[in-house]
């Protein structure tokens, strides 16, 4: 593989914008795509004034995320920990109504000029971009297929700069740690960059290297978001279909794990963990003391890129075998791992060695049990093409109340899905139109399906693009649907059915405790006087008759019972008179207790027929 290809896999997921202090294209540069509008100069007016835009950001009335830790041991908010003021957001929320104007928003976005604006107005837009281009039930298709092409190119940082970062990383001089560093990167986002280097040990490695400042220039940018979110939510009101304030809470998430390189550097470590059995799938090797919050050193990986099928063939590989394996391996990584790749594009699948080589681990999905089980069965459904199973697994992914799902009107719409892709073979499945079909629908009927879900549909959508180059004609979903009846056995089902009883019982259990709660609440407001009940017995003419008699043959009943459990102990005490052998008193009782329960019988059963 070449070098400026390897380039790519080091440096990462192209997250674009300028990382610099001063944020991307604020040197007010004519944007490209401006349209020569003569009320531009109007917009521009009306939007800048500075108490406009004073007023957009509200008050600071919100505790922004108080997650990190004080040098006291207290609490310290993002605001003080990324140096985020107020003056600083009213400056930067001016420069980004700039530069939207320039794209006349207000007459509405193509796909394309949407793109072009989020890489204009720096990384956390793209970041946000990013993001959205997996979340089909928020943007139609068009946009989020445009969104992947998200890219910037940035200058790389001087090396005296990189070397600066460095030194202030670890505590002993680096030239005790790094015998050598490249000058050129192999690849530079406006995150980070990656330079080739060799460690004092010997180990070839590749070091990724944060940009100075980048961590409080996203910050900033979505502390703005989130005010303006939460001002467009209390305007807005319960007409939005989208909550607003949780796609900045994801995005700030997402940017809090994408910046701190020990959460790559960790899942790293996991990936390798999970295929550690797997002699065809692994990822580099991070080392771990090496690596803080803004440097991450692994193995230098050097391979070609999954989707050079020229190359590999050439070079002997069997595609279809490759193509199988990547997608067995991610079929594991979903259902038996929970833990899979959420970017798994050409650009991030090398094969080195004879081994598909996972890069970027900057984004990575996770599923529960809970949601792997569903998962499985929603596989099972469209491979069966059965609405109902698919339906039930629908439902056990919701993160949303389903009580009110219109039960018989989803099954419907599942219905038609079936009848619009069933008809074609699994190797003709278009898996991207299903699953946004199946998105679209579980919005339509108020289903909300977590960010995961709709993450791990993209994923299947590019893998499914990667997979078509190299085995055209072949599904992925029948290779998951072989994988799960290959790693699937009598244990491993009774297992799970056995969770799914224990489940059940215990919801049971806690349903009969709550009703025994309040039936005694009940009873005890009946025994104060503060609760009176009317009985309507239909059928009953004589109410208070009937329960006289049934108290009548309860008592009945005990007292047989009674006789019942004193004759046995009479009769194994051997309690005298014993005539042959027979202790007389329990012999009598066993006697009248086996005559009154025939005459209780009788009367029961007599009873029955009277009412009949």
């Amino acid at each position: 593989m070449s070098e400026d290809r390897t380039t790519d896999h080091r440096a990462g997921r192209d997250d674009a914008g300028d990382a610099e202090r001063d944020m991307p294209n604020a040197h007010g540069e004519a944007p490209r795509g401006a349209g020569d509008d003569p009320s531009a100069d109007w917009v521009e007016d009306s939007l800048f004034d500075d108490r406009l835009v004073d007023d957009m950001l509200g008050e600071d009335d919100e505790p922004i995320w108080y997650d990190t830790i004080g040098i006291f041991g207290g609490r310290s908010s993002a605001a003080s920990r990324y140096q985020i003021t107020r003056a600083k957001k009213t400056a930067r929320l001016a420069e980004i109504l700039r530069i939207a104007s320039h794209y006349d928003i207000f007459r509405g976005l193509t796909p394309l000029t949407f793109r072009k604006l989020l890489e204009e107005l720096g990384p956390t837009f793209v970041k946000a971009g990013q993001i959205l281009s997996m979340r089909s039930e928020i943007l139609p298709e068009s946009f989020c297929h445009e969104l992947t092409k998200l890219r910037s190119n940035v200058e790389p940082m001087d090396r005296e700069l990189v070397l600066e970062t460095l030194r202030a990383e670890y505590r002993e001089p680096i030239e005790d740690i790094f015998d050598a560093i490249d000058d050129v990167p192999l690849g530079s986002a406006s995150v980070a960059q990656v330079h080739k280097a060799r460690l004092a040990t010997g180990e070839l490695v590749a070091v990724k290297v944060q940009r100075p400042h980048v961590q409080e220039i996203m910050a900033q940018d979505i502390s703005i978001m989130r005010s303006l979110a939460r001002r467009a939510s209390r305007f807005i009101g319960d007409a939005q279909f989208l909550d607003l304030q949780s796609v900045v809470d994801e995005l700030w998430q997402s940017f809090r794990e994408e910046t701190d390189f020990l959460v790559e550097a960790h899942s790293l470590e996991e990936f390798r963990r999970n295929n550690a059995d797997c002699a065809y799938v692994t990822c580099p090797k991070p080392y771990i003391k090496l690596c803080t919050e803004h440097v991450v050193v692994m193995d230098y990986v050097e391979g070609i890129s999954i989707g050079d099928t020229r190359k590999l063939s050439s070079l002997g590989y069997d595609l279809g075998d490759i193509g199988r394996k990547l997608v067995d391996n991610y079929a594991s990584q979903m259902l038996d791992e929970g833990f899979f790749h959420a970017d798994p594009h050409p650009g991030n699948l090398l094969v080195s060695g004879g081994k598909i080589v996972y890069m970027d681990l900057g984004i990575m999905g996770r599923l529960s049990s809970h949601d792997r089980a569903a998962l499985t069965e929603m596989v099972e459904a469209v491979a069966l093409r059965d609405a109902a199973r698919l339906k039930s697994g629908l439902l056990r992914f919701s993160v949303s109340d389903v009580s009110d799902v219109d039960h018989p009107g989803l099954l419907a719409d599942l219905d038609g899905i079936i009848a619009d892709f069933g008809e074609a073979d699994l190797c003709d499945l278009d898996l991207s139109a299903f699953m946004n079909a199946l998105i679209s629908m579980a919005r339509k009927n108020g289903i909300e399906l977590p960010g995961t879900v709709t993450m791990l549909a993209r994923s299947l959508v590019t893998l499914e693009g990667v997979v078509d180059e190299l085995l055209p004609g072949t599904s992925i979903v029948e290779i998951v649907r072989e994988h799960i009846k290959a790693h699937s056995d009598l244990a491993d089902s009774a297992k799970a059915e056995a969770r799914r009883l224990s489940r059940a019982s215990l919801a049971a259990t806690r349903g009969l405790l709550d009703a025994a709660a309040q039936s005694s609440t009940a009873m005890n407001m009946l025994t104060r006087g503060q609760l009176r009940m009317n009985l309507d017995l239909v059928g009953y003419e004589d109410p208070v008759g009937d329960l006289a008699r049934s108290a009548d043959r309860l008592t009945m009943g005990i007292v047989i019972a009674g006789l019942f459990i004193g004759s046995s102990v009479v009769y194994y005490a051997r309690i005298k008179p014993v005539i042959f052998g027979v202790p007389v008193i329990g012999f009598v009782g066993y006697v009248v207790a086996f005559l009154m329960g025939v005459w209780l019988v009788r009367s029961i059963m007599s009873e029955g027929k009277r009412r009949r």
